[in-house]
C-alpha cells in the first residue's frame, strides 16, 4: 500500500505541482488574470526603450533605477541579430544579465523576442540572414519593390527564425524554470506590412486567389452571433458566402488584403507559440501598432493583431493568450475598450511615457481589470520619489492583492478625467456617486483660468454595502442616496427665497418630500497590507472631507482612502 502511494505521489501529483510553479493565465468572472507563483499578479511594469538591454554595462545601470521607480515586472527585447550572430552559433549572455539584474532588484521579467520583424521591418534578423535574400525572400509592393520585409510565407525564414527561438526558448527553461523570473513572452514585435496591405510575392499572389481554407468559413459560421463587427460587416457585405477566394468571400479592396495577410502572420505566429509552449509552457502574447489617424491598410502596419482582426488571430493562431495594443496616440480611453474585450483581456505593453500614465495606469486596473500597464523607454522616466509615476505604482504595488481579488466580478471601477471629461456618474446598491475631477472644486482657481488640467483618476472599490476604497490622484467623489433632494415644489428657488410666477413675487414650498440620506462616517487614510488587510494612518476630516460633503485626492498626490458611509433621516 505505502509503495502505491509513493508512486502515485512521485507519477501524479508532484509533476503537477511543479507544472502549477510555472507562470498561467486562469479567469475570475469576466477577467483574466495572470497567476504568478500560485497568486494573482499585476504587471506594473514598463518596457525598455530597444537598444536599452544590448549591453551588459546598460543591464546594470538601468535596473537598479527601475526597482527604485517601483516596478514589478520589466519588459525587456531579445535581439535575433545578437542571440546568433553566425548562422548556427548561440549567445545568450544577456539574457542571463538580464535575469540575474531583475532578480537581484525583485523584477519579474516579460522578454519580446524580436526576430523575423520588429515594427514591420526585419532589422533586428542577424546580418547572414539579411544577406542571403534568395533562401530568405523579402515581401514584395504591388509594383514588385522588395521591402526590408521577410516574406512570412517562405518556409525558410521560418525554419531560421523558429530555430533560435527554439534555442532561446530552451535555454530560459533551462536556466528559469526553479525561480520564474520570466512571467510572458511577446513573440515578434508590431508585424505588419507597410507600404502596401498585402505581401505581392509570387508565394502570397498563388495563396490569395486561392480558396478561403474552410475551416476558418466553419469557424465563422459558428462565432457569427460574436464576430468583431467590422469582420461581420466585410463578410455580410459579399452575402456570407461559404466557401470562395479572399475577394470573393469579403471583396475587392485593401481590408481584404489585410484580412488575408493577417491569416498569414498568424499562422506563421501559431507555428512559433506551439514550439514555445513544448518547450516552456508560460503566456504568450502578440503586440499591434494602431490603426490610427485615418489611416489605411498598409499606411499602418497592416495586418497586425489589431482589435478588428482578433477572429483571424483567435482562429490562426489559438496558443496566443492574447493581442495588445502599443498606444501612443489620442483617446486613450477609447483605444483600451478596444481591446478589452469579452475574448481578450487588456495587457498594455507600450504607451507613451508621460506624467498622465499614473493615473492610467489606476484607470485600466480598476475600469477594465488589465492584466499590466508599461510606459515605453520606462529607464528615461524619473526615479523620483514624488513623481507621479513612482507615487502610483507604489500604491498600485499596495492595492494588488485587493485588486486581484475584486477583479472581475463588478464591485469596481476606473475613473479618468481631464479638462474636457470632467464628470462620471456611477451606481451601486442604491447610492448615486458623482466622481468629479479635483479642478472642478468651486474655489480651486484652475476651474476657470484656462489653465491645461494634468488627468485625475483612479480606481473605485465596494468592499460591502457602504464601505469604499477610493484610491489614485486628482478626484472628488460624493455619495448621495439615489432619489436624494426630492422637494415639494417644482419651480427653482432664488437666491432671496421667491420666484416670479405671473408677474408677482412668491414664495415656493420646498418641504423635503425624500427619504434617507447618505452621510460620510469616516474618511481614513490607508495602507494595504500583503494579505488585503487595511492599516490606518490617519483620519481625514473637516477641510480634508469638505466637513463631511465629499471625499477628495489632490492633483500630484496619490492616496489610498478607506470610506465608511452612513444613513440618517
Amino acid at each position: 500500500m505505502r509503495n502505491t502511494l509513493f508512486w502515485i505521489l512521485f507519477l501524479f501529483i508532484l509533476p503537477l505541482q511543479a507544472q502549477q510553479k510555472l507562470p498561467y493565465l486562469q479567469k475570475q468572472g469576466s477577467t483574466t488574470q495572470l497567476m504568478v507563483d500560485g497568486k494573482p499578479f499585476l504587471v506594473i511594469g514598463g518596457e525598455l526603450g530597444n537598444s536599452s538591454a544590448s549591453s551588459i554595462e546598460d543591464i546594470e545601470r538601468i535596473f537598479p533605477k527601475l526597482q527604485r521607480m517601483g516596478l514589478n515586472t520589466v519588459l525587456v527585447p531579445t535581439y535575433w541579430d545578437l542571440t546568433e550572430p553566425q548562422e548556427g552559433k548561440f549567445d545568450f549572455t544577456l539574457t542571463d544579465k538580464v535575469i540575474q539584474q531583475a532578480r537581484a532588484n525583485d523584477l519579474k521579467v516579460v522578454f519580446l523576442w524580436f526576430g523575423a520583424w520588429k515594427n514591420s521591418m526585419s532589422c533586428y534578423a542577424p546580418i547572414w540572414f539579411k544577406e542571403d535574400y534568395k533562401k530568405y525572400p523579402r515581401a514584395y509592393t504591388k509594383t514588385g519593390k522588395p521591402l526590408e520585409i521577410a516574406s512570412s510565407f517562405s518556409e525558410n525564414v521560418f525554419q531560421a527564425d523558429s530555430r533560435a527561438f527554439s534555442q532561446w526558448m530552451k535555454h530560459i527553461a533551462s536556466v528559469d524554470e526553479e525561480e520564474r523570473t520570466v512571467v510572458m513572452v511577446q513573440i515578434e514585435n508590431e508585424i505588419g506590412m507597410l507600404e502596401d496591405a498585402r505581401d505581392y510575392s509570387k508565394e502570397a499572389d498563388k495563396l490569395f486567389y486561392a480558396p478561403v481554407p474552410p475551416l476558418f468559413i466553419d469557424y465563422l459560421q459558428k462565432n457569427k452571433r460574436s464576430l468583431h463587427p467590422e469582420m461581420l460587416a466585410k463578410w455580410e457585405s459579399q452575402g456570407f458566402k461559404k466557401k470562395g477566394t479572399w475577394q470573393e468571400v469579403f471583396g475587392a479592396d485593401v481590408y481584404t488584403d489585410e484580412i488575408f495577410m493577417a491569416w498569414s502572420y498568424a499562422q506563421y505566429v501559431e507555428r512559433m507559440a506551439k514550439l514555445a509552449r513544448s518547450i516552456y509552457d508560460i503566456p504568450l502574447y502578440v503586440n499591434a501598432a494602431m490603426n490610427s489617424r485615418g489611416r489605411k491598410p498598409g499606411e499602418y502596419p497592416s495586418a497586425g493583431p489589431l482589435a478588428h482582426l482578433i477572429d483571424v488571430w483567435h482562429y490562426a493562431a489559438p496558443n496566443i493568450d492574447f493581442l495588445a495594443p502599443d498606444l501612443y496616440d489620442k483617446g486613450f480611453v477609447d483605444w483600451v475598450a478596444k481591446y478589452k474585450l469579452h475574448n481578450n483581456p487588456l495587457f498594455i505593453p507600450e504607451i507613451r511615457l508621460e506624467n498622465n500614465d499614473g493615473v492610467r495606469a489606476f484607470y485600466v486596473f480598476g475600469e477594465h481589470d488589465a492584466i499590466g500597464f508599461c510606459p515605453f523607454s520606462i529607464e528615461s522616466g524619473s526615479d523620483r520619489a514624488d513623481s507621479p509615476l513612482v507615487q502610483s505604482y507604489g500604491k498600485l504595488k499596495e492595492l494588488m492583492p485587493l485588486l486581484t481579488k475584486y477583479q472581475g466580478i463588478g464591485v469596481m471601477n476606473g475613473l479618468l478625467f481631464d479638462g474636457e471629461n470632467k464628470e462620471r456618474i456611477l451606481s451601486y446598491d442604491d447610492l448615486e456617486i458623482t466622481c468629479r475631477h479635483y479642478f472642478t472644486l468651486p474655489w480651486d482657481p484652475r476651474a476657470r483660468d484656462g489653465s491645461v488640467w494634468p488627468e485625475g483618476g483612479g480606481v473605485l472599490l465596494r468592499l460591502a454595502s457602504n464601505e469604499y476604497i477610493v484610491a489614485g490622484s486628482g478626484m472628488v467623489i460624493e455619495f448621495k442616496k439615489q432619489g436624494e433632494n426630492k422637494v415639494k415644489s417644482s419651480v427653482a428657488l432664488g437666491e432671496d427665497g421667491f420666484v416670479s410666477v405671473g408677474g408677482k413675487a412668491q414664495k415656493t414650498d420646498n418641504t423635503w418630500q425624500g427619504g434617507m440620506r447618505a452621510g460620510i462616517g469616516s474618511v481614513d487614510e490607508v495602507s494595504v497590507n500583503e494579505d488585503g488587510s487595511l492599516k490606518y494612518i490617519r483620519r481625514l476630516n473637516g477641510d480634508q472631507d469638505h466637513q463631511g460633503r465629499h471625499v477628495r485626492i489632490p492633483v500630484g498626490e496619490f492616496s489610498i482612502l478607506h470610506v465608511k458611509l452612513y444613513e440618517y433621516k
